[in-house]
């Protein structure tokens, strides 16, 4: 992708994307990675079959501090206002239509499928909620300020009704770790669910499946949408710190992965970042605390310089580790950092002239990393760079970590096999890079 466009093109893309959002598309079961393609394929579900249910449907837990759905015309439980508490509770995603377990599983390991595998929002169900905020207080003597016990008895009633809701999923899931998804701009509570579904359903089903879904713009004017999503994810930072921290301390929760897409990956790298800090100030491993295995950014819409500091800034600050062993550094994560990144990624040209960024994370090439920040960042430990440059298997090359069964496979490979990039189908270009192999003309 040439790294300047002509404002002709820039008009074009941004009339596009308004005309051609994710809300308005329909939706099929993302192609099968190639991991799992027949013949001789992984096995997609091994759940055994007393453990599942009769419905093929995925169950997921949801958290969102988006505002319930005001359009009469709608049929979604949350719209795109901004909620002044975060709630949570079970969303299912249908698979269908009446398609039974033999013929999901044998649909899910086919390159060229024999029938439709439609998704759907099916029931959600609210389970609970966190109070109001910004949660009360009381002045006592002195003028001394105090929290309000009220409040606090049901901020203490809310959390314990999530983490007993984890734990009933932990119960069922082979592996007892979760899987938290945070969706981009321009996605609705169906959509973000539709895509934790997929991932979901391609990791056998086996975490339990989360998403955080924030009060991201979905309809409107395209530019004006995307300032108020920016500052909608501002917004949403606190709550999914509130998120990530609950599920961490939840009995029973060995380990935790996140994912993010697009605009979502500035808001998951910030909310992490800040939960590094209030660990490392307390003296605690972040690692040990937020029990994080992989941190996964697909497509990341944000300023490359940026994202360096935020992810190299801890490191640069000595005073902040006055309560920390002498020289060390603090474990951030147990496993990796893996950020996904497409020069074809076409929704990212827009992002990059509204910002006036001179290049977006998601947009880099194996030449935009100079050997000497790759030395550093591998340094710095378990930072990998995934970049692909084949074809558009989406509109706009923005959503290829699921639309492409090439990517989607190396992502099944990292979060399920917990396979390192050498162990997967990558060239090495330095020290943090890989590029898938390209296809021989």
């Amino acid at each position: 992708m040439p790294r300047r466009a002509s404002r002709f093109t820039i008009i074009a893309m941004v009339t596009l994307l308004a005309a051609t959002g994710c809300a308005s598309k329909p939706r099929q079961l993302m192609p099968t990675p190639v991991v799992y393609q027949t013949p001789n394929g992984e096995p997609v579900i091994t759940l055994p079959a007393e453990t599942r249910s009769a419905s093929t449907d995925v169950d997921l837990l949801y958290l969102t501090d988006r505002g319930p759905e005001t359009n009469p015309e709608s049929d979604l439980p949350y719209g795109q206002d901004r909620a002044k508490r975060i709630e949570f509770g079970s969303a299912r995603v249908e698979i269908g239509p009446d398609v039974a377990w033999p013929v999901l599983e044998r649909e899910s390991r086919l390159a060229q499928r024999t029938r439709d595998l439609d998704l759907s929002l099916g029931r959600v169900q609210r389970l609970g909620a966190f109070p109001d905020e910004p949660y009360d207080i009381r002045i006592g003597p002195g003028g001394a300020r105090y929290r309000d016990e009220a409040t606090l008895a049901q901020h203490v009633t809310a959390r314990r009704q999530l983490q007993e809701e984890v734990q009933q999923r932990l119960a069922r899931s082979p592996r007892k770790e979760v899987m938290l998804y945070v969706h981009g701009f321009n996605e609705t509570f169906a959509t973000s669910a539709f895509t934790a579904a997929e991932l979901c359903h391609f990791l056998g089903r086996e975490p339990v499946c989360a998403f955080f879904t924030w009060p991201a713009s979905s309809t409107g004017n395209f530019l004006i949408s995307y300032t108020s999503t920016t500052e909608s994810a501002d917004y949403a930072r606190n709550h999914l710190k509130k998120v990530i921290r609950t599920l961490a301390t939840t009995p029973g929760v060995e380990q935790v992965q996140l994912l993010a897409h697009s605009r979502g990956t500035a808001l998951l790298l910030t909310a992490v970042r800040e939960l590094m800090g209030e660990a490392i100030a307390a003296g605690k491993e972040p690692a040990e605390v937020l029990k994080v295995d992989n941190v996964v950014l697909f497509s990341p819409d944000i300023d490359v310089q940026v994202t360096a500091q935020m992810i190299t800034a801890f490191a640069s600050d000595p005073d902040f580790f006055s309560v920390w062993p002498s020289g060390r550094l603090p474990d951030a994560i147990r496993g990796r950092l893996t950020i996904y990144s497409s020069p074809k990624d076409r929704a990212l040209l827009v992002s990059r002239i509204l910002f006036r960024s001179e290049s977006r994370v998601g947009n880099l090439r194996s030449e935009d990393v100079t050997p000497e920040a790759q030395r550093y960042l591998d340094r710095l430990g378990n930072i990998d760079l995934v970049i692909y440059e084949g074809k558009l298997t989406d509109a706009f090359g923005h959503s290829y970590f699921t639309t492409n069964p090439q990517v989607s496979s190396d992502v099944m490979q990292l979060l399920r096999y917990d396979r390192p990039p050498e162990e997967r189908d990558l060239v090495q270009r330095g020290p943090i890079v890989w590029e898938f192999p390209r296809a021989t003309p």
